[in-house]
């Protein structure tokens, strides 16, 4: 949508500005002014689009004013661009107005030098700008309008088809041979990992998208929720594949129930139903996935809805093995979660079929939004002085952008300025020394693609001014589009385009392009040499905070879901896993530089790696722990267990042991090994958890959750008790 909106702003710029008989150079400086004013503007809700558009429009007449009369005087223009720079990276401490207005300043000015603007030219520049403005006031707020509502909506659809994509590869699973089991494995793999990507966009729209911050936290907690349910699905289908395996976590213990053996031929039959219900029931599950809108109601859809609810009741479960029922299980909280969602999209439904499975699961629904009105969410502090981020990114761009501007005045006393951007580039949305330099290699890479492609598209367009600018256009939309995707794919659009951009000025040459990769290289040395010297973030102290906020968040899961389990007070532990998840996400982009095929330091890449892996296991187990312990306080059906709260004390230790090392390299303190958690419940004197119990659904997670946490001592070089003792015997 972005990149339609943009190229839209652009073609009624070039449409407008031709019937006016602009010159070329104009309309390529108009060109560019209205991909700036498009894309440089984030907020969510229009009157503030508008109004950030309407102040955007004097800054940039200010800019290209400066420009033009700066344009002699080399000294004076050079300071006067750093300032510039230093406010507008500064200036994003102001939100999304702040960075939008810092941005169209700082572009603008790089576009009078790149059309070297001239005090005599100023009357059409502003003319130009002024078109290239409302231009995009017109595609944004008419042709390709944008409103909290249509984004929510739109993600919505796409949450919709992700969830569907995941119940309809989990059928595969089902039925697929050997064979055909790597290939499906890595459909739900890559199927689940969209699911979550899909839920981080709803989770940073809901609050512009929904009528009030109430609705955005219950809309969050549903999306949570069924992608938990979907994801906890495919894990006890890969269960139900080895259905005949004995259960390991009970089964070593001396009063666990020994499974009652049945002929072959009553295991087949019983296999065989289990299998048609199974598939049966999947595909019900997914025609609720795809049928989740306000206008999707009947009979028939009540009944589908029902029966699977059903399954959350013990006495509806199937004949079949433990994995099975499981499975059976887990397909009635995914209906739950479906239905949950359905209620805080589209409110209150038709009930007049619903089943007393359903009704209880609405009854549920009510009691716990009731609950957790009065939640109120903590604030964290902000950093200030040289540590907040803006600031300090602002002194290092700056000192960054003068090195670049001494450097590249060597290069090209004409082009300078290319070295000047990249610097600028390579700063926005890094946090770290390290993500600087992997930024910074992977905007060469694309440019020195880009110049090959260049170089043959200058010699296929030639004078054709309008085929250039049709280029230039599907230049600009993939740019966009591969933003998200890759950085190395979208500079070599950006490459490409500007290659265009000369041929049309009547500067194009070899060397010129040559040039820009030269400028490039500079720049981006410029900037981690900057990111280096100047209040420097190293990524192994960005790494370790990051650590730090996912083991606590981790501990704060696990502990709140062990507590409720046990029979402690409701809290949002849905709210919470989301946080682990997003604190997760950081941890993950800050490590690219460790992990990325360029470091020279292999030994660190698979620690990072390792060290990622383990988080991620331990954080489905907590959200499936978040998920289970929802239930307790509502649910009719599943009661805590307060032996729970003695089998999370070990994890909760475990995590507070890893993040004080994680702090201080020379704290004291071992992680905790041993017997298993099903040991320590059996040692309670209370026998083996039923199956059914929430005990015995939720062992397995905790069961995986403290090995987990245990596997992340070594990597973070933290002593494990049981081990040592072991060793000594």
């Amino acid at each position: 949508m972005a990149g339609l909106r943009t190229v839209g702003a652009i073609a009624l710029t070039l449409v407008v500005l031709a019937l006016l008989h602009t010159p070329v150079t104009h309309m390529v400086a108009g060109a560019m002014a209205a991909m700036v004013s498009t894309f440089a503007i984030r907020e969510k809700h229009v009157r503030g689009q508008a109004l950030t558009l309407a102040l955007g429009l004097p800054v940039a007449l200010v800019a290209m004013s400066l420009g033009a009369l700066l344009h002699t005087r080399v000294i004076a223009g050079d300071a006067f661009f750093i300032l510039l720079i230093f406010c507008a990276v500064y200036f994003r401490r102001f939100g999304d107005r702040g960075t939008a207005l810092g941005l169209m300043g700082f572009q603008v000015y790089f576009i009078s030098l790149f059309v070297r603007a001239t005090v005599p030219t100023l009357p059409e520049l502003y003319l130009t700008l002024t078109i290239a403005f409302a231009s995009s006031a017109i595609v944004r707020f008419a042709v390709v309008p944008e409103t909290p509502e249509r984004t929510l909506g739109r993600m919505r659809e796409a949450f919709r088809a992700r969830l569907a994509q995941l119940v309809a590869t989990q059928t595969e699973l089902l039925d697929a041979t050997p064979d055909q089991l790597d290939k499906v494995l890595d459909d739900l793999r890559r199927h689940t990992a969209r699911l979550h990507e899909a839920a981080l966009m709803i989770q940073g729209r809901l609050e512009e998208g929904t009528r009030d911050a109430a609705a955005a936290a219950l809309v969050q907690r549903r999306v949570a929720e069924a992608e938990i349910a979907a994801e906890r699905l495919g894990v006890l289908l890969l269960n139900a594949r080895s259905a005949e395996r004995a259960d390991t976590l009970t089964l070593h213990l001396p009063n666990a129930p020994v499974p009652e053996p049945a002929s072959p031929a009553e295991g087949a039959r019983r296999e065989d139903d289990a299998t048609m219900a199974l598939r049966r029931d999947l595909n019900a599950l997914h025609l609720l996935v795809t049928r989740l809108s306000a206008d999707s109601r009947g009979t028939a859809l009540a009944h589908v809805r029902n029966r699977l609810l059903g399954y959350r009741d013990e006495e509806n479960l199937p004949r079949a093995s433990h994995a099975v029922q499981d499975v059976f299980r887990g397909l009635g909280e995914a209906a739950r979660s479906v239905l949950g969602l359905r209620l805080a999209l589209d409110g209150p439904q038709d009930e007049s079929d619903d089943a007393p499975e359903t009704t209880r699961s609405r009854e549920e629904f009510e009691a716990e939004d009731i609950a957790l009105a009065g939640v109120q969410e903590e604030t964290e502090e902000e950093d200030t002085g040289l540590q907040r981020s803006t600031t300090r990114a602002a002194f290092q761009v700056s000192v960054g952008s003068t090195l670049a501007i001494v450097g590249g005045e060597f290069l090209s006393s004409q082009r300078w300025y290319w070295a000047v951007l990249t610097c600028w580039v390579v700063f926005l949305n890094t946090a770290s020394t390290g993500e600087i330099l992997v930024k910074g290699y992977r905007r060469l890479l694309g440019t020195v693609l880009g110049v090959i492609a260049g170089v043959g598209l200058a010699g296929v367009v030639g004078n054709h001014t309008w085929t250039a600018f049709l280029l230039v256009l599907v230049f600009i939309f993939g740019m966009f589009f591969t933003a998200p995707l890759s950085y190395a794919l979208m500079s070599f659009f950006v490459t490409a385009m500007l290659g265009l951009l000369y041929t049309l000025l009547n500067t194009y040459s070899f060397a010129v392009l040559v040039l820009r990769i030269e400028e490039t290289a500079l720049g981006a040395a410029c900037g981690v040499i900057a990111a280096v010297l100047v209040l420097p973030v190293h990524t192994d102290r960005r790494t370790d905070e990051l650590l730090r906020t996912v083991l606590a968040r981790l501990r704060d899961v696990s502990s709140a879901a062990v507590s409720q389990l046990s029979g402690g007070p409701a809290v949002d532990l849905l709210d919470m896993a989301r946080d682990l998840d997003t604190a997760l996400d950081d941890l993950r982009r800050s490590v690219q530089p460790l992990t990325h095929p360029i470091t020279p330091l292999r030994v660190r890449r698979q620690t990072a790696r390792y060290l990622v892996a383990l988080l991620e296991t331990c954080a489905y187990h907590a959200r499936s722990l978040a998920a289970t312990a929802e239930l307790v306080p509502y649910s009719k059906s599943v009661a805590a267990d307060p032996r729970l709260e003695r089998a999370g004390r070990r994890i909760a230790h475990n995590i507070d042991v890893l993040v004080a090392r994680v702090l201080d390299e020379d704290a004291e303190g071992e992680v905790e090994s041993g017997a298993s958690i099903a040991s320590m419940l059996e040692d309670s004197g209370s026998g083996v958890p039923r199956s059914g119990t929430v005990t015995f659904r939720v062992l397995r997670h905790l069961q995986r959750l403290d090995e987990g946490v245990a596997g992340l001592a070594r990597p973070l070089g933290v002593p494990v008790a049981g081990r040592e003792d072991r060793k000594a015997a």
